[in-house]
């Protein structure tokens, strides 16, 4: 039996947000999100493909900041970038993408001490550059996560 390769990386989630929504988000308790593009930078180094398959997913258990967004009837996941590497590379890519955009304080950070994991754009097509821009930043190779439907 072949041997199951565990990929390890940084993705950034594109999540379009329809309407204006005040979402109840664990317990940070109710933030007002405005209607656009969100990117929410994560990390996995246990298991890249099962964490960008669980954000994927309307059948979990609300764990994480991003899932109470993610289980908005207003929110879809619109594009999964990601870098398969071995390092710690989720608070320098918030850093860089936190420039061009709307912090969503203390979100998706709690085991940090960035200001937030977490961005609002108006356009999808700045989010998806400003995010692939971050990448190169770095030197990371941003791949697309071709397994949203």
């Amino acid at each position: 039996m072949a041997k199951k390769i565990i990929l390890k990386g940084t993705y950034c989630l594109i999540i379009q947000l329809k309407e204006d929504n005040n979402i109840k988000v664990g317990k940070k308790g109710f933030i007002n999100f405005k209607k656009g593009y969100y990117i929410y930078v994560g990390s996995a180094l246990n298991s890249l493909e099962t964490r960008l398959k669980r954000h994927l997913s309307s059948k979990k258990k609300l764990f994480w900041h991003v899932d109470y967004l993610l289980n908005n009837p207003d929110a879809q996941i619109k594009e999964i970038i990601f870098t398969v590497n071995n390092g710690k590379w989720e608070c320098m890519l918030a850093s860089k993408i936190a420039y061009n955009s709307v912090e969503i304080k203390d979100f998706g950070c709690s085991d940090c001490k960035c200001n937030s994991h977490l961005f609002r754009f108006d356009n999808m097509e700045i989010s998806i550059k400003t995010c692939y821009n971050a990448f190169r930043l770095f030197n990371l190779k941003p791949q697309i996560f071709d397994k949203l439907k």
